[in-house]
Order: structure tokens, then sequence, then C-alpha cells
């Protein structure tokens, strides 16, 4: 039997187990298991011979970074990134990748990346969605709230020395009027349960073509559900924990799957998440 898992701390509900076995019954794989498995920060290291019986595991908060000492290879996004959320092992042989940024790609792919792109916050997720933007050629525009103007000066900081020429700036969400081809939510406003708080005035939701949300709980944002009551095209979070996912297969053992498979898990997820939340 192969085994498979997802290491964090702590570790709550997640929709990994759903969506992984969902994955593999699509492959036809039946002899395995997915497990949640709580590893402290301090425990990693003792830990790593436990992992390394695993096919290939998940990685959550706090390990993305901690882990990369332990890999033996990086791909190129887990190098650009210097992170790790994805690990696939032969012979306890650890080649660490980076699927959130495939996940994030996958899911943008029907909306215009390389146009007038406003990306509201810039931390952790935000982070690798300014950098990605900016690799495919967006005007793009980082709106952050005043304490985090300086973290938004290092990602802009990292992106020009990525990706020079890249046409990058900085403003308070508060002075933000213009209009834009794309806007991305890479905040936790709206999150579940404070559903009731939107990231962006009605003005710039109007001024906006298409929309991307990072939150997948709930399955529709009160961004969304504006932008989408416009006629806009607004993509939410559970598309890019699934594509995530699915790089994860490909990675592992080559799994392939058509979009209608990809598109009917999405809406499993969205389901289970209505249902979570009563």
């Amino acid at each position: 039997m192969d085994k498979y898992g997802l290491i964090g701390h702590p570790l709550g509900h997640s929709m990994s187990p759903l969506i992984h076995e969902k994955l593999f019954a699509l492959s036809g794989i039946a002899d395995y298991s997915y497990e949640l498995i709580d590893i402290a920060p301090e425990e990693l290291p003792a830990r790593i011979d436990e992992l390394k019986e695993l096919r290939g595991f998940n990685i959550t908060i706090p390990h993305k970074t901690a882990i990369i000492p332990f890999t033996d290879e990086l791909s190129e996004s887990a190098k650009r990134y210097n992170s790790v959320n994805c690990i696939s092992s032969s012979g306890g042989r650890f080649v660490g990748y980076n699927t959130d940024c495939d996940g994030f790609l996958r899911s943008a792919e029907v909306l215009p990346l390389g146009g007038k792109v406003l990306l509201v916050g810039c931390g952790g997720v935000g982070r690798m969605i300014a950098i990605e933007a900016a690799l495919h050629g967006a005007e793009l525009t980082i709106a952050v709230i005043p304490q985090d103007f300086k973290n938004a000066q290092l990602v802009m900081a990292e992106i020009l020395a990525k990706c020079s020429g890249a046409n990058v700036r900085i403003v308070l969400v508060s002075d933000v009027s213009e209009s834009f081809d794309l806007l991305i939510n890479a905040t936790p406003v709206g999150m579940y349960p404070k559903t009731e708080s939107c990231a962006v005035s009605d003005e710039l939701i109007a001024n906006s073509l298409s929309f991307f949300d990072v939150i997948y709980n709930p399955t529709e944002t009160l961004l969304m559900k504006k932008a989408r009551a416009l006629g806009k095209t607004a993509v939410g979070g559970a598309s890019m924990l699934v594509y995530q996912a699915v790089k994860a297969h490909e990675y592992w053992y080559g799994g392939e799957f058509s979009p209608e498979d990809i598109s009917k898990i999405i809406l499993d997820v969205e389901a289970e998440v209505d249902k979570m939340n009563g």
C-alpha cells in the first residue's frame, strides 16, 4: 500500500482527504492511505524518517519552508518562492514542489492575468500571486492597508529582482479608484464566519472586469456575489485548492484528469464547505 498524507500544525478540519480520495478514485487507485499528520515545528527533524515511508505528502503551515533542508531536489517554483507544499518521495529521496503556484495559474486560466491587475493584499499566497502576475506581464497594482505597506515594498523589491522591468506599484486600498481588467483578493476579508465583509468598495467592483478570490470558505464571498450580480466573471478559492491537489497527483504517480472530472470535484468541495457552514 502506498501511503500519503498532509503534514502541518495545528491540523484542524481539512478538505485535503476529500479531494485526494476523489483523485485517487478517478485514477483507479484503491490500495492507498491518506492521513492527516500533526507535527509540531520542533518535532519535524525527528520525524523525517517516518515521512520517508510515505510515497508523497502535502505540507501546510508551519512547515513549508522548514521542510526544504530535508529535500534532495527542488522544482523551479519551489526555489522561486522558497516554499514547498508538496513532496514526492521515491526510495526516501524527497523532491519538493510548490503546487500552490500551479493551483493559482490553472484557476486563473480564464482570467486576464497579463492585463491591468489589482492585487489586494500581498502576504503569504498574495506574494506568490504578485510575482506570477508580474511574470505574466501584468500592469500590477498592489493595494494594502497602511500597516502592510512595508511588507508590500519587500514584495515589490522581490518582483523587480526576479522580473526586471516589471510594471508594479503600491497604493493604499483606500486610495484606489481606477478600473482594472482583473481584481484579486488575497486577504482573509470575507472569510467565514465574517462573510458580510468585502475587501474593496462597490465602486472598485463596478470598475473591474473580472475577479479572483483566494478564499474558499464561503464558496461565494461577498466580493464574488457583488461581481456576479453585475454579470462579471469571478473565480473562487475552491478551484485553486483542487488544482494544487491535482498537480500533486501528477507529480506522485503521473495522474491524469479531464477538465470535466476536476470541475466535478470543485463542485463537490464547494458543496461540502456549504454543508459544513450549515
